[in-house]
């Protein structure tokens, strides 16, 4: 099979892309799905395990109640109906990742189903997504494998298996096929699977770090031609754990199938695995269809019985919609249509919101974050949220501004430093001696050395063009590392040379 691609534009000429996605999001409940072991993240492998977890002969498993409550507050963010009645099923697979050689999952009754999520695209359009079904189940392990390239099974002289995340409760969210998005099918991918994210936090049900693969999607992809209406075959994507990758991973696959359709041959309906570092997906293993996992109802489990009142409760109890959050955050800041919508496709809303609690203005908050903050976010190619920078430290950083300690060209110095790990704005500028230079003494000195170097330019001053004290302040500035202050150089300049400013 053809393992090239074709240009995104042609592809698109030729091809209308069908997407799906199926998000997992792990809970943050204190235990696990069906057992009492510990749900925490960083733990010594296989330490958080019980023989629960590992299917042991004899166990029972038992259902968390907190997960159930947090599926049905999902489903009602997602506008989802919540099943009267649902139970479990056991899907069954055999992969050294899952001790019981079977996942302890939803099948037919699902706990939320048929609702939809409403997107608004950078530009500001909207585009709704059909969701078909958000169910329960519980996590697989986690392989590691060994000495292969850059951690893949491909080549790898053998795997580690840590059962800590088996049993860790998930929900998976999966999605109605979603036509007509066009070129901008990778843009949708990414905008999906942040309102998400963006849910799933705002719900609290979920701590949402996708590095640490609390939020993961899987992927799916197939093309038909112009103008046909039988969709193609489909590839799904695993465990995508980035907004990036996720949106790079939609792009590239329409490329690839596109380029394998044209040479005429047939996409393999197969699970693939995304490579950040090539940028390119590589074959797992041929896509089972739900026949293929014998599911069959889970004899341990009684059905989950939900109640209107309990439902009206829970429903009683969510937070504010992200979408009327963000209305209202936008009005409260008073930022431009395209201000807002730039820090909403940022991803820092909650950064913003946050150092404006802790003391920012509405202007400093949105400076930092979409500015310097931002540049260093893609010039370590991460996510702006995933840089060890606070709230706090934003609004320390301002603080030091403000009382003339720094100014904003050694602010950003700071903020790299702090990004870098070496602590707090205040103790990075105490033990890098970044502070300003107020040492009237030193600015002199400083400012003699610049005039004699530019005679011209003093004599330009003298003759009244004051504009040009510019040209003097640079190298003053250059001298004190650009730890002076601007208009303290620019008021001594004027002074030695006896001209109003």
């Amino acid at each position: 099979m053809s393992q090239d691609v074709l240009s995104f534009e042609e592809a698109l000429e030729r091809f209308e892309p069908v997407l799906g996605f199926e998000v997992h999001v792990e809970l943050n409940t204190r235990t696990k799905m069906f057992d009492a072991a510990p749900n925490t993240f960083g733990d010594e492998p296989n330490t958080n395990i019980t023989p629960v977890s590992l299917g042991l002969p004899g166990v029972l498993p038992v259902v968390n109640g907190k997960a159930v409550e947090s599926a049905i507050k999902l489903g009602l963010a997602l506008n989802c109906s919540i099943a009267q009645r649902c139970h479990f099923a056991r899907k069954n697979y055999f992969y050294p990742d899952t001790p019981k050689n079977f996942q302890t999952s939803q099948f037919d009754e699902p706990i939320a189903y048929e609702g939809y999520l409403d997107l608004e695209l950078e530009d500001g359009t909207e585009f709704r997504v059909e969701i078909e079904r958000a169910h329960m189940e519980e996590d697989a392990g986690k392989l590691t494998h060994m000495g292969g390239d850059a951690g893949r099974i491909q080549n790898a002289q053998y795997s580690l298996v840590d059962y800590n995340r088996a049993g860790v409760p998930l929900i998976e969210i999966v999605t109605k096929p979603i036509v007509g998005a066009g070129e901008r099918a990778p843009e949708l991918a990414r905008a999906y699977v942040a309102a998400i994210r963006e849910i799933v936090r705002n719900l609290g049900i979920s701590d949402a770090r996708m590095e640490r693969g609390n939020v993961r999607c899987d992927a799916n992809v197939s093309l038909m031609p112009k103008g046909a209406t039988q969709f193609g075959t489909r590839s799904e994507t695993k465990n995508v754990n980035s907004l990036r990758a996720v949106e790079r991973t939609v792009r590239y696959e329409i490329q690839r199938h596109a380029a394998v359709l044209a040479a005429g041959e047939k996409v393999t309906q197969e699970t693939r695995f995304w490579h950040e570092d090539t940028r390119s997906t590589t074959a797992g293993r041929p896509k089972s269809d739900a026949d293929d996992y014998r599911y069959f109802p889970e004899p341990d489990l009684v059905p989950v019985v939900t109640t209107a009142e309990w439902i009206e409760e829970i429903r009683a109890t969510l937070p504010e919609p992200p979408a009327e959050r963000r209305k209202r955050l936008k009005a409260d800041w008073g930022y431009s249509d395209e201000e807002f919508r730039d820090v909403v496709n940022a991803g820092v809303l909650d950064e913003i919101e946050r150092t404006i609690a802790a003391g920012a203005t509405a202007a400093t908050a949105r400076k930092w974050w979409m500015g310097e903050i931002a540049r260093l976010a893609k010039q370590r190619e991460v996510e702006i949220a995933e840089l060890p920078v606070t709230a706090e430290h934003v609004v320390e950083l301002d603080a030091l501004i403000a009382d003339g300690k720094i100014n904003d060209k050694l602010a950003k110095k700071v903020l790299g430093f702090v990004v870098a790990g070496e602590g707090t704005p205040g103790e990075i500028v105490e033990a890098r001696g970044l502070g300003v230079v107020s040492d009237d003494g030193a600015l002199s000195a400083a400012v003699d050395d610049a005039m004699a170097q530019m005679p011209d330019v003093v004599e330009k001053i003298k003759g009244g063009k004051v504009q040009a004290v510019g040209a003097l302040i640079g190298p003053v500035m250059k001298a004190t590392r650009g730890q002076a202050d601007a208009g303290r150089v620019r008021q001594i300049i004027l002074e030695k040379l006896g001209v109003q400013g």
